[in-house]
């Protein structure tokens, strides 16, 4: 509950954050919005007021007859246009019929806004003749359309920021899964490596204390000293297979090698390695590649001869004593395909998920640390490779993976001594 609780509360940040973001923006955009058409809507009423000085003054010397027959009456809302003229002594008279009182000021040119009958109107003057024609309009009309768009941007911008917030929260639960996940197997793979490194550790202890407890033959003491050394190896193995799982984990995912590979080689080689052990467990190891094909694939060649080596060595081990053990690689519609199959008892339908998880076992079969077939997956990964896990016609397991296969033509035996020379200079 505890994690989940780190995750939602990971999410709402992410979610309060992006909300944020979007809410400044939002509010940037809608200023920006509101000065254009503000500023439109006063540019078109003044320019409404202009023309109609304009046509106020234009012809006759008499401005009262310049506007005979205007007339309007009713809503001084509206957005009419009314005309006054105003005498050199202040009066005002109107030249349009319902026009209301004229605010009593000093005119000049230039659009003015001020409260007229109890409405807020723009005004504009012109000289003419001697006398000052005045032209107002109510844009009462235009505050209410400023304030509908006000409105209409906050019901939207909620909107807005409601569906921004869902949506990263969203994204920040789907972002911090992985994480959290990650997190949840680190901690779980660091008690799994203390409980297999307590283990050894404790036999140890146990040994040399008991060896220490009271004197003994020198044969008592050689044999506490083969356990100890025999508990020592299983250690140093668990430690190895460690630090190799921590230099993977620094790889990056299908990070492309540079040094080409034919499989079947390698393949090859491993299965001569593993005779001697096969032979001592009355396992018969086999090799059902073909032997004059060419396998080639882009991977690091220490990493897929660890590959092989763990199935080869999980595979021996499980298939019992008298069993038997294939190894075959194929090539098949540009993938190549490397099979590992044996006879011993497989792997239940319920463990082919978890086989890959560190420290897991999928039977009791003594032996091993728990980490080969995790390396095993590190090294897949990060060559691009893809795992099938079935069962075998020998009976027992079938391990398979398959690659991408690269289109160069070599002979075998150019590739073998380009590796053997790369091994050399490894060795030097």
């Amino acid at each position: 509950m505890r994690r989940d609780g780190v995750q939602w509360a990971h999410a709402a940040k992410v979610a309060l954050g992006a909300t944020a973001i979007v809410a400044v923006v939002a509010m940037l955009v809608a200023l920006a919005i509101n000065l254009v058409i503000i500023h439109r809507l006063d540019h078109g009423v003044d320019a409404r007021l202009s023309e109609r000085l304009t046509s106020a003054s234009r012809g006759s010397s008499d401005p009262l007859r310049a506007v005979t027959g205007t007339y309007h009456e009713g809503d001084l809302d509206e957005a009419p246009s009314f005309v006054w003229v105003v005498k050199p002594t202040g009066a005002a008279t109107a030249l349009t019929a319902g026009a209301p009182l004229l605010p009593v000021r000093r005119w000049t040119p230039g659009g003015i806004t001020l409260a007229a009958a109890g409405s807020t109107f723009r005004f504009d003057a012109k000289s003419s003749n001697g006398v000052w024609l005045v032209a107002g309009e109510s844009i009462l009309k235009v505050a209410q359309a400023h304030d509908d768009m006000l409105i209409a941007e906050s019901l939207l911008g909620a909107l807005l920021l409601l569906v921004t917030f869902i949506g990263s929260f969203m994204v920040g639960l789907r972002a911090s899964a992985p994480i959290e996940q990650i997190r949840r197997r680190q901690s779980e793979f660091t008690a799994d490596a203390s409980h297999e490194l307590r283990t050894p550790l404790s036999v140890i202890e146990a040994e040399v204390d008991l060896a220490l407890s009271r004197d003994r033959d020198l044969r008592s003491y050689q044999s506490t000293l083969r356990r100890v050394s025999s508990e020592s190896g299983r250690l140093r193995s668990i430690v190895d297979d460690l630090l190799w799982l921590a230099r993977a984990d620094g790889t990056v995912p299908h990070e492309q090698s540079d040094q080409v590979v034919d499989i079947a080689a390698v393949g090859q080689s491993c299965v001569e390695r593993f005779t001697a052990l096969a032979d001592a467990t009355s396992v018969t190891l086999a090799d059902r590649s073909d032997q004059h094909g060419l396998f080639l694939i882009r991977v690091d060649v220490e990493a897929v001869d660890r590959l092989i080596t763990v199935l080869l060595d999980n595979a021996c081990r499980y298939a019992g004593t008298g069993g038997s053990v294939d190894l075959r690689v194929s090539h098949h519609g540009g993938r190549v395909t490397l099979t590992v199959d044996d006879s011993g008892p497989g792997i239940p339908d319920d463990h082919r998920d978890l086989v890959f998880d560190r420290f897991h076992r999928a039977s009791d079969e003594p032996g091993g640390t728990g980490l080969g077939l995790a390396i095993a997956d590190s090294v897949v990964r990060s060559s691009g490779g893809t795992w099938s896990v079935a069962t075998s016609p020998l009976g027992g397991a079938r391990m398979e993976v398959t690659w991408r296969a690269i289109s160069i033509h070599p002979s075998r035996e150019a590739i073998q001594t380009a590796d053997e020379s790369i091994a050399v200079e490894d060795r030097s």
